[in-house]
């Protein structure tokens, strides 16, 4: 799967989700690019990414920042900062 997320940096959340299979790599491509040639007019801190994973839940194991909060990622980890993910 390929996953498109917008995320606003300043605000601390995601702005636009989308999910493509991976035969759709283009359009993803071309989806990203578009959004990207927008926020440009925008001034918005803003990132766009395309990242690739097994499932929705696998990627929010490996980019929770998109998804939770900092305090959500300490509790969420016991409180414990540095902890690996096993």
């Amino acid at each position: 799967m390929i996953f498109l997320i917008e995320y606003n940096r300043s605000e601390g959340r995601i702005v636009t989700f989308r999910e493509f299979d991976d035969r759709q790599r283009r359009e993803a491509e071309d989806s990203r690019l578009q959004i990207e040639v927008a926020d440009d007019n925008k001034e918005a801190d803003c990132e766009v990414v395309l990242l690739e994973a097994e499932s929705k839940d696998a990627l929010r194991l490996t980019h929770r920042r998109y998804f939770e909060d900092l305090r959500q990622m300490l509790e969420n980890n016991g409180g414990r900062v540095g902890q690996k993910l096993s």
